[in-house]
């Protein structure tokens, strides 16, 4: 069986943390995840899903994720249900995150300056500028050189 999840968004809210009674650092947190197409009226819509990261991952989480922070996580989807105070039974559908990573610099998270723009940023490479390929610009190609 398969039940692997890779979702990339933004923090609704910081991520709550806390430590379970026998010690084990939990975090959960809610990711909002745009949708590949727009509504009606040309407006892109989000999803917002609820998830759960545990151990030291929650601590890194919990350090360095604040509302708004793009991520990417991997992970699987889990369900689980309790009973309320109401003695009704409720079901959870939830992703337990394995791994998270920051997907943006903190400059471009925090708004950095007028003149440090999150696709100016992406120009520059992050720092790659000393790679094998310098600051080197795009590849003019036509279409009749591709092979397909």
């Amino acid at each position: 069986m398969i039940n692997n999840t890779v979702l990339v968004g933004r923090l609704t809210k910081d991520p709550e943390f806390k430590y379970t009674g026998s010690n084990i650092a939990v975090a959960s947190f809610s990711l909002a995840v745009n949708r590949n197409f727009k509504d009606a009226n040309g407006e892109r819509e989000a999803d917002f899903i609820n998830c759960v990261i545990w151990r030291q991952q929650a601590e890194n989480l919990a350090n360095w994720a604040k509302k708004g922070a793009l991520i990417g996580i991997t992970g699987r989807i889990q369900t689980r249900s309790y009973e309320n105070q109401q003695g009704q039974r409720v079901y959870v559908t939830e992703v337990v995150a394995e791994n998270f990573q920051m997907l943006e610099s903190r400059a471009a998270r925090d708004g950095g300056n007028a003149n440090n723009s999150y696709s100016q940023q992406q120009g520059s490479n992050f720092a790659r500028e000393s790679g094998p390929y310098g600051n080197s610009s795009p590849m003019d190609i036509s279409d009749d050189m591709l092979p397909f």
